[in-house]
């Protein structure tokens, strides 16, 4: 917040509040405050009247059945009066409260009463519209003062009116765990929006690849191949040569193959799971049984993470367990991919700092997973994943 200096004294520019951004009221600056202070004060006493004499009205006449309509109409009243509140807090004073979270209910006159009474909203509501008489008679003398000692208006009256702010963001806002839930919630939206922008270079990365890196040596290796066949006097260490570079078009060619491959393979996005993992597992020097139902497809995001998890595991199967069979299982609940790995092997495997399953740990993490090891000496080993599938 800058604070300029004209002729009528210092006057303070207000930052604009964004909604979530900060559980503190941001501080007004002077004419409002006081104008706020000034005028709040007849509203708060009309406030204070006419719920008071509702409820006691309400209360004494509750045992003749008359009561209970007046006092679900003071509870109408109350949320009423404390959404004005919020409307001119935020208006003047440049707090921006969030609209009233309130409990359903059924319809019916009891139904509807019990409801707002056990609505902590309700009593919130009430408490500071209770609270808000006192305070305003208090503000009301303030900002008086603040008009006839200009001093005192330009350092006192904007930090009443924060301290304002900042207790009604208190009671008319949403409750700490509220406010703590949508703060969670907008971070992992935020992060779904990061992990599918990665998810979208790795894609372009790897049909860049494909479509270009890989297709030039594919031709390179091609005319290579060309030239062998055509070139048959040539002398033997030019033959050499280009055997030599016909050979190393081709290992590029692999490599960058399996490159692509390990970036995202086309496969899946074309075929799914079950077609990807099948082609990926007749390589390996295992029998590896799959056995997928996913249907219906989840979210491109998981998809990837599972058929990752899947080839690293193998990986470390092979490489690690001794082990001569594993066997893969996916299957989908309604929000949940449940990815369980099993191999015969000699067991023993732990979840260590900057291990294999500690970096497959770390990839079910990013997209809210949870994977699991279950490893005893003489195996089996169950590696078991689950995957949330609201991405």
């Amino acid at each position: 917040m800058s604070v300029t200096v004209g002729n009528a004294g210092p006057r303070e520019t207000p930052k604009s509040p964004r909604a979530g951004s900060n559980d503190r009221a941001p501080r007004p600056w002077v004419h409002r405050s006081i104008v706020f202070m000034i005028a709040s004060f007849p509203l708060r006493l009309a406030e204070f009247v006419l719920i008071v004499t509702a409820m006691v009205i309400g209360i004494a006449t509750t045992m003749i059945w008359i009561g209970i309509p007046l006092l679900v109409l003071t509870t109408s009243m109350v949320r009423g009066l404390a959404d004005l509140e919020r409307s001119w807090v935020r208006s003047m004073l440049g707090v921006d409260i969030p609209p009233a979270v309130r409990l359903p209910h059924r319809r019916g006159l009891m139904a509807t009463w019990q409801a707002r009474l056990a609505d902590r909203t309700t009593w919130h509501d009430l408490a500071y519209l209770m609270i808000a008489m006192p305070l305003g008679i208090v503000e009301f003398i303030a900002g008086l003062v603040s008009l006839a000692v200009p001093p005192f208006g330009i350092w006192v009256a904007p930090r009443i009116g924060a301290l304002h702010g900042e207790l009604a963001l208190q009671m008319l806002g949403p409750s700490l765990n509220a406010r703590l839930a949508a703060r969670t919630h907008q971070l992992a939206v935020s992060r779904a929006r990061g992990v599918d922008a990665v998810e979208a270079e790795r894609r372009k990365i790897e049909r860049d690849l494909h479509d270009g890196a890989q297709q030039r040596l594919v031709g390179v290796a091609m005319s290579l191949g060309l030239a062998k066949l055509k070139l048959e006097s040539v002398p033997e260490e030019l033959r050499e040569l280009i055997d030599e570079a016909h050979s190393e078009a081709k290992l590029a060619v692999s490599e960058l193959r399996d490159l692509a491959r390990g970036i995202y393979p086309a496969v899946l996005q074309d075929r799914g799971l079950d077609a990807a993992l099948s082609a990926q597992t007749a390589r390996l020097p295992i029998k590896v049984d799959i056995e997928v139902k996913t249907d219906p497809r989840p979210p491109s995001v998981v998809e990837t993470t599972t058929y990752f998890i899947v080839c690293e595991s193998l990986t470390n199967i092979v490489k690690y367990a001794g082990a001569t069979r594993a066997t893969v299982k996916i299957w989908r609940t309604h929000d949940t991919v449940v990815v369980e790995i099993t191999d015969d092997g000699c067991g023993g495997a732990v979840i260590r700092p900057g291990g294999g399953l500690a970096g497959l740990t770390d990839r079910a993490a990013t997209i809210d997973g949870v994977l699991t090891v279950v490893s005893p000496p003489g195996g089996p080993t169950v590696v078991r994943a689950d995957l949330p599938c609201r991405w």
